[in-house]
């Protein structure tokens, strides 16, 4: 049966205008608003949920992976929030494990110093573009749907959202047959000191032996010597971007998480019990944009440098088995560059996309997906649109000197390669 399709035309009342319009508050969201204001450039910042810091809140995903540079608003972050791990030198790794609930007040309270003007309850519908300039964003508020006009606009959804809604070309997950990594819900649990008695919900599993596991591995850390303990081990086949994907991927990672955490409390963790399961469950792949260079495998297993560097990286490839098998890919890798034009859609002059739904292949974006490399990514994003705004420049045409000079002044550092 044919879909019935419906035309739906709606005036909408403008609700705000700045220089700079950031879509998404998670890692790259956050840093391209911050790194935007301190250019001089008043910026709006619009987030779907009630909390900055995307899947490091809303999913709990609550450690940061290690990237080999420990630089710019990333390592500002780590030394406000997690002094005892800032390394002493950038081109170090740290992989420190963190409070959501603390991150949340912490990018509240920053974005206030900064003067970010931030707008929770705000979701995309839909972009109003004229030639090769999109002129306002139209998002659904708690009062209805309102535009917000922008004089440069910066996709950090991590799905693409306004870019493709607008009209650039984009693929999503592997080559061939566009399955995406799986997704995971993220919990935590509590030593209380004493036994507990497990649980198993109706509808749940009982894992009795590691590969019974959706993992079929135990993937747990537990870093600061308070008892909390974070859990990623579930594994549900599904693209964070698709309707009917999420609808399942919603109850049945819940499921597993509730499987997990019996089979947790009766192999070691006896005294430990279920103490934060996230609001939704984490999307590690959705929706990659076609923009004018796109990162490949090559790129990454060989230490490609880019002239135009925006970000560095040495995190592994990690691919979790998008058909939800019991594997994951994962292949060291000495260090590479993210070039700026990953970032930039051809077809638009005040466009930009930070985060990882940035131009790259499936196998490279599973290495640069991680939210310190998203920092990187937005940050450079939010200099770069400044840098368009006071040049009268398309996005495509940002100076590489001027860029690469504001992001020293806003304190990032590349690794030197040698040889």
């Amino acid at each position: 049966m044919q879909s019935k399709q419906y035309s739906f035309t709606r005036q909408v009342e403008t609700h705000a205008h700045a220089d700079v319009i950031v879509i998404g508050g998670g890692p790259a969201g956050t840093a391209a608003a911050i790194a935007a204001a301190r250019s001089g450039k008043q910026v709006v910042l619009l987030e779907k949920s009630a909390q900055l810091g995307g899947m490091g809140t809303l999913a709990n995903v609550s450690i940061f992976m290690p990237v080999g540079n420990v630089t710019g608003i990333y390592r500002e972050i780590v030394a406000e929030m997690l002094a005892e791990y800032l390394p002493a030198d950038h081109d170090q790794s740290i992989a420190p494990q963190y409070s959501p609930f603390l991150f949340r007040q912490y990018f509240n309270e920053k974005m206030k110093k900064e003067n970010v003007q931030v707008f929770f309850h705000s979701e995309f519908v839909g972009a109003v573009r004229e030639d090769r300039r999109i002129k306002a964003v139209v998002v659904s508020t708690r009062e209805g749907l309102r535009a917000f006009e922008g004089d440069a606009f910066i996709d950090c959804t991590g799905d693409a959202r306004v870019a493709i809604d607008a009209g650039v070309p984009y693929h999503a997950g592997r080559e061939g047959d566009g399955l995406t990594q799986p997704m995971t819900l993220m919990f935590t649990m509590q030593d209380t000191g004493k036994p507990v008695v497990p649980i198993l919900p109706e509808g749940c599993y009982e894992y009795n032996d590691v590969a019974d596991l959706p993992q079929g591995r135990r993937l747990y850390w537990e870093q600061n010597g308070d008892g909390t303990l974070l859990v990623n081990m579930s594994r549900v086949k599904a693209n964070g971007a698709k309707i009917e994907d999420v609808n399942y991927a919603e109850t049945e990672a819940l499921r597993q998480v509730f499987s997990i955490a019996n089979y947790l409390q009766r192999t070691g963790f006896e005294t430990y019990a279920i103490a934060h399961i996230a609001p939704q469950t984490g999307v590690r792949e959705s929706n990659q944009i076609e923009g004018l260079y796109t990162l490949t495998e090559q790129d990454v297993v060989s230490g490609r440098r880019f002239a135009d560097v925006v970000a560095q990286t040495n995190y592994e490839i990690d691919i979790h088995s998008p058909d939800a098998q019991k594997t994951t890919d994962e292949r060291e890798v000495d260090g590479y560059d993210i070039p700026y034009r990953c970032m930039v859609p051809a077809a638009f002059d005040n466009l930009l996309v930070a985060g990882r739904s940035i131009s790259a292949t499936h196998v490279a974006m599973s290495s640069m997906r991680v939210q310190a490399t998203c920092y990187a990514l937005g940050q450079a994003a939010g200099a770069a649109a400044a840098i368009a705004l006071d040049d009268g420049s398309a996005a495509k045409d940002v100076s590489m000197p001027k860029l690469h000079a504001i992001l020293e002044r806003q304190g990032v550092r590349f690794r030197v390669v040698t040889g």
